[in-house]
């Protein structure tokens, strides 16, 4: 019970909290399949079967995870997104990644905010409970002689149990803000094994992906000479970090580490985009570059409107990040 403190059997009632908490929350096209029949990638790629040697450095998990059911269905799925567009490959893999991350991920990163931007409003009310919650232990403490050890185990243990009936009654766990997480990195790493398994030299469509590239990187299926693509991935992927670090007034020491990790790996992304085939490292671009739009969308204060998402401070948004990170990196 929320509105109880227990000490063993004993129970007292934190005045208040009750009234507080237990409030009511606010109420494929058909055309494409032909094309499957006549041209099946389980087969094509060359990876079902078992039919990839265990080269050296391949090991056991990586190749079971090359010929696992989701990445031949990504394959399936680029395929047929070339074979119904007509489009050259370099652009189609484009094309089918605009597609996968406007109609899946973009949802998932709305609905990320509007998780997060909940749990933050929920922190005025949890230091508000908290200030309560401990002059109530402090009173009981006296009268049961409890030792500050005890009276700590009471605060904390009463605390989470207020914050997470918070979390429920808000429908707010910040576990669901990690929804996105759990859906765009197995989607990208599946995404990413389909085009490295169909730019293989035995498979069917090796000799269409060879000459499906554009200006400086016309083979899709060997690395990029110039590094103009890794480069752009790197640099991309950077200029997502920093951009959300903007937005981060006064981040905490571990929201510092994280930032600092994601950097060195954004970094670390550039020499391993250019040991693989060009079509692997222009997926990570226009992946990276989509999902950039996509956070600069969500800062749009019609898009916050429709979320019903707290309004920001300022009414050019856009403007301000841009000064801001002029301010922090160029003078």
């Amino acid at each position: 019970d929320l509105c109880s403190v227990r000490s063993g059997l004993l129970r007292f009632p934190v005045r208040g909290l009750c009234s507080v908490i237990h409030r009511k929350s606010p109420g494929l096209p058909r055309s494409a399949l032909p094309c499957l029949h006549r041209l099946p990638v389980r087969t094509v790629s060359g990876v079902g079967g078992g039919d990839v040697p265990a080269g050296p450095g391949v090991s056991g998990w990586y190749s079971s995870l090359a010929d696992s059911t989701p990445v031949h269905l990504c394959e399936n799925f680029l395929v047929s997104v070339q074979q119904v567009s007509g489009l050259p490959w370099w652009l189609s893999i484009a094309v089918a990644t605009v597609s996968v991350r406007t109609l899946i991920t973009l949802p998932l990163a709305a609905y990320q905010l509007v998780i997060v931007s909940k749990v933050e409003a929920l922190q005025v009310e949890i230091s508000e409970l908290a200030k309560r919650l401990r002059y109530e232990v402090s009173v009981r403490a006296r009268e049961k002689g409890w030792t500050d050890k005890q009276s700590r185990f009471q605060f904390q243990k009463n605390l989470r149990r207020i914050v997470s009936q918070l979390y429920i009654r808000d429908n707010c766990h910040p576990f669901k803000a990690s929804l996105l997480v759990w859906v765009q990195l197995p989607l990208w790493i599946s995404l990413s094994l389909a085009l490295r398994n169909l730019s293989l030299d035995h498979s069917a469509l090796q000799c269409d992906l060879a000459a499906g590239g554009a200006l400086w990187f016309p083979d899709l299926t060997s690395p990029d000479s110039t590094w103009i693509l890794p480069v752009c991935v790197g640099l991309t992927n950077l200029l997502i970090i920093e951009v959300f670090s903007l937005q981060r007034i006064s981040p905490t020491r571990f929201q510092k580490l994280v930032l600092n990790f994601m950097r060195g790996f954004s970094v670390l992304m550039v020499p391993i985009a250019a040991t693989v085939p060009s079509s692997m490292a222009l997926y990570w671009f226009t992946s990276s570059l989509v999902g950039f739009c996509h956070n600069l969308l969500l800062r749009s204060p019609v898009i916050r409107k429709i979320l019903r998402l707290p309004t920001l401070q300022s009414d050019s948004p856009y403007r301000d990040l841009l000064s801001a990170f002029i301010n922090k990196y160029c003078k």
